[in-house]
């Protein structure tokens, strides 16, 4: 197990925390964005909620790329671009 850093905030009347630097660096956060809280038991785990929905939809998503033969940066690129022609062809084809 790693070194255990602890960090305290101050809860206002309205409920309302400032994150610490440390924290807001450590996870990203900047000026409006979300954040998340999990309960696992008796722990609740803070999180920035963008990334919760990013590792979300890599699991969503696992074995996709491969399932349409996507084995790197180039090869997406590749089939944006023939979705992007198909789409031309079925919405101005019929236009000439």
């Amino acid at each position: 197990m790693g070194v255990l850093k602890v960090e305290v905030a101050k809860i206002t009347s309205k409920g309302q925390i400032t994150i610490p630097i440390d924290i807001r660096k450590k996870l990203n956060l900047k000026d409006g964005d979300k954040v998340v809280f999990i309960e696992d038991g008796d722990k609740v785990i803070f999180a920035n909620a963008a990334k919760v929905a990013f590792v979300n939809i890599q699991k969503a998503f696992a074995g996709e790329a491969e399932r349409l033969g996507l084995k790197n940066e180039q090869d997406v690129v590749d089939m944006v671009d023939e979705v992007r022609e198909e789409l031309w062809e079925e919405r101005y084809a019929d236009n000439d």
